[in-house]
């Protein structure tokens, strides 16, 4: 896989990332912050990846996506487009979790932590070769935590690598191995609530 070039993207939060990894070494990221529009912009965007890179969808190896936590949507978004180029390229789809990216790189043990807003974070402690479970904690059971997008505790480290491309590094990493089709990574439910009417009566 190292001989052929590695896409990886995220819509999990309020963005379209993305980065290609090629063989001569080169590494092109893209970030483009956006609280809404991800589902119009992020072929493009990946599209202007690959044409900066002077390759095309044909000479990828490996996707990565990010899985979550993070938004419901764009979550579906990212996976949906993932497993779509996959199969119409012939070349596995890798999902990460955006933990698990945030974590790459850094010295182990190590408490990766992001703000879950209401008074929540995604926690999850990554050891030198495993990790306990994710989970989903208020914040006040965890004082000693100092949080925020993209932080790592403790020590307060930032991430060692953009978001898509450890992304993309671990996809590389794991494409070996034969791994499941990426899937959504969810700690909390959706927001939206079933509708509180009784269904129409369908008459025969």
């Amino acid at each position: 896989m190292a001989n052929r070039p590695v896409l990886g993207f995220d819509t999990s939060a309020a963005h379209c990332a993305a980065a290609l990894l090629l063989p001569d070494g080169r590494v092109l990221n893209r970030l483009e912050a956006m609280e809404k529009g991800q589902a119009e912009r992020l072929i493009p965007l990946l599209d202007d990846l690959l044409t900066e890179g002077d390759i095309g969808w044909s000479d990828l190896a490996v996707i990565g996506v990010g899985t979550g936590p993070g938004n419901f949507t764009g979550v579906r978004l990212s996976v949906a487009a993932a497993r779509g180029l996959a199969l119409g390229l012939g070349i596995p789809a890798v999902g990460v979790t955006r933990l698990e990216a945030l974590a790459h790189g850094l010295p182990r043990p190590l408490l990766v932590a992001e703000d879950a807003r209401r008074d929540e974070i995604y926690a999850q402690i990554f050891y030198e070769d495993d990790a306990d479970p994710a989970r989903l904690i208020p914040l006040y059971r965890m004082p000693q935590v100092r949080y925020g997008t993209g932080s790592a505790v403790p020590n307060g480290l930032p991430p060692a690598l953009p978001l898509a491309e450890a992304i993309a590094r671990i996809a590389q990493d794991r494409a070996e191995d034969d791994p499941p089709r990426p899937a959504p990574f969810y700690l909390r439910g959706a927001d939206a609530a079933p509708p509180a009417d009784p269904p129409p009566t369908i008459l025969p």
